[in-house]
């Protein structure tokens, strides 16, 4: 259906100015717009499913006051944050202050390009799309250090200190995780990656779900969810924001919309993390049994997606903030050396006859 669209926009015209340079630039666009429009929407109510699951493991019943069960809440909150004032600190550095956060939420939308939704569906279907992923992915921290420090604010310079060392900690842990999937995968390639999950023992049997690498690289599978939480500053990893010691942290001198672009940014990025996790662990689109492969694939992407998001508001329902020393500790303790040590044992286990990834 992509390639029969596609085949009618460039056949609109017959002139080689449409078929060579605009339309190739507006089908571009369009392919954006399709992408980061259902982003958005699905950034909105992640918000409304976040405070309807916690208010489900408090025992009450969350926002159901404005729209039916409360569905129109973030259309509510959307429209309040556009019309509060962004407020200037008469003492930050105006040009940086705002450069901010625009350099937080930019990469969290761009990394959504190489992401596929289907076997032939991505904004750009590039062989070197997981390390496209960690460059863009590695720029959000220089959007937390500018909005710190140009705030001029002892409290948001401290929350930029500590976003930036969190954050650069748990991307080495999750750039071996990266590694070890590149290494039984054999490709850079996303689509490779899920199409590679669908071989295997058992996936000839019908139970495609053991064939997919959360198995084999279990260990990797748990220090790449954690490493996500510690990574988009999601509890118990946000120490970044405590509200007892340096309230907002970084963002504690902005209002209105951008404000809002920081929270954007950390829910686009909790949907990166949560479909990366499917598309290297999960299987992507593959359907976990043989007998339900009816179902189209994007449903199957969707879902497992949506139960992957849902972890990280279980976990910050669940447990109680650490203490900064601890992230430290457990990043640079124990994930990286787990993922270094897990990186020779599955290079070892490839050299042997037992080499499952054949």
């Amino acid at each position: 259906m992509i390639d029969a669209l596609h085949g009618f926009g460039a056949g609109l015209v017959s002139a080689g100015w449409w078929t060579g340079i605009i339309w190739p630039i507006i089908w571009t666009l369009i392919k954006i717009v399709v992408v980061v429009a259902p982003l958005m929407g699905a950034v909105a109510y992640l918000t409304l499913w976040e405070r309807k699951a916690i208010g489900f493991t408090q025992i009450r019943i969350g926002p159901n006051r404005i729209g039916p069960l409360g569905l129109l809440q973030p259309i509510a909150d959307a429209l309040k944050l556009l019309t509060k004032e962004i407020i200037l600190p008469t003492v930050a550095n105006k040009g940086l202050f705002l450069l901010g956060p625009i350099m937080t939420i930019m990469p969290a939308l761009a990394a959504w390009a190489v992401i596929p939704f289907g076997p032939e569906v991505a904004l750009a279907n590039i062989n070197a799309g997981l390390l496209f992923i960690m460059a863009i992915t590695s720029l959000e921290v220089y959007g937390v250090i500018i909005a710190g420090w140009a705030s001029n604010s002892k409290y948001a310079f401290l929350g930029a200190l500590r976003a930036s060392a969190q954050m650069v900690s748990y991307e080495i842990a999750m750039g071996f995780c990266f590694v070890v999937v590149l290494m039984v995968s054999a490709s850079l390639n996303m689509t490779d990656i899920v199409t590679g999950q669908g071989k295997g023992h058992f996936a000839s049997m019908g139970v495609g779900f053991l064939s997919w690498n959360w198995l084999s690289l279990l260990p990797i599978f748990v220090v790449y969810f954690i490493s996500g939480l510690a990574e988009t500053n999601r509890h118990p990893f946000d120490v970044v924001e405590g509200e007892s010691e340096i309230v907002a942290g970084h963002m504690i001198e902005y209002s209105g919309m951008s404000f809002a672009m920081f929270f954007l940014a950390e829910y686009a990025n909790m949907w990166l993390v949560s479909i990366l996790c499917v598309v290297l662990f999960l299987g992507g689109w593959l359907p976990p049994f043989e007998f339900l492969s009816f179902i189209p694939g994007w449903i199957w992407l969707g879902v497992k997606t949506f139960c992957v998001v849902t972890m990280f508001l279980w976990v910050r329902s669940t447990f109680p903030r650490f203490r900064y020393d601890q992230i430290m500790r457990l990043g640079w303790k124990i994930f990286i050396p787990v993922t270094l040590v897990w990186l020779v044992v599955v290079g070892a286990w490839m050299q042997t006859p037992f080499n499952i990834w054949k």
